[in-house]
């Protein structure tokens, strides 16, 4: 290998011992023998230079947007602040609507919240528009009326033309009340029957709603974060699969 460039860059030529340098500052044809040993020092040196000068911006976190929705209670303001590194403190309820960037490792999720009061409820479906996924929160320590509500909203959403064909995350959140239910309990319906409460069916029947759909059911609370996460770890791996699916199309 040998260059005529002149200047002030580097002639380079082949030699038995290693590589031959000059440069502009000597004539033309003066070389100076550079050992194997410093060639490598060299070598290592600009391996380092490129890879903490010349390497190109980490890819891009692929981003998400999604609905929340629950009653109201369900605790879905304080889930998604504590994901979001917020001070307990300012957390206030939701009356309308609120958007949050959630961040994780591998994703970005931009949560639409929508307030759970009964007067906002009846709206929430205009909120539903562009969603890529819902995350459904329940309260596990709620009454048995608002168990049944929250059946019902959920059905709703479940067969809703706009989330019908998304990933679902259902939280039954507040495990770490002395009155929580477990999912196997949320599962199932409480029916009175001769005066003792039984558990005669699947309370939330997702089976037949949700046969064919993505949907995770995971208990949560403010204090097991490490759970939580991975729940939406599991979400964003759903929501992957649906992209990996529309590319293949």
């Amino acid at each position: 290998m040998k260059s005529t460039r002149r200047g002030s860059q580097l002639c380079w030529q082949e030699g038995k011992a290693g590589l031959l340098c000059s440069t502009s500052i000597q004539p033309l044809g003066t070389y100076i023998l550079l050992a194997s040993p410093v060639i490598s020092r060299i070598s290592r040196k600009f391996k380092c230079f490129r890879a903490l000068c010349c390497k190109g911006p980490p890819p891009a976190r692929p981003e998400y947007d999604l609905v929340c929705i629950g009653l109201t209670g369900s605790g879905k303001t304080s889930l998604l602040s504590k994901l979001c590194s917020e001070s307990p403190n300012s957390v206030v309820s939701t009356t309308g609507f609120s958007i949050k960037a959630v961040p994780f490792q591998n994703a970005i999720l931009n949560v639409k919240e929508l307030g759970g009061a009964d007067n906002i409820r009846k709206y929430w479906s205009r909120y539903y528009q562009g969603s890529q996924g819902v995350i459904f929160v329940l309260d596990s320590a709620s009454s048995e009326d608002d168990l049944e509500t929250a059946r019902n909203e959920l059905h709703s959403a479940l067969q809703h033309p706009q989330l019908c064909t998304l990933p679902f995350l259902i939280l039954a959140n507040h495990q770490d009340k002395p009155a929580a239910r477990s999912v196997q309990e949320i599962r199932l319906f409480p029916q009175e029957t001769a005066g003792v409460w039984m558990c005669v069916k699947k309370y939330f029947e997702l089976e037949p709603l949700a046969r064919g759909k993505r949907w995770i059911l995971q208990p949560c609370s403010l204090d097991d974060m490490d759970a939580l996460k991975d729940s939406f770890s599991q979400l964003i791996n759903l929501l992957e699969e649906k992209d990996h699916e529309a590319v293949r199309m």
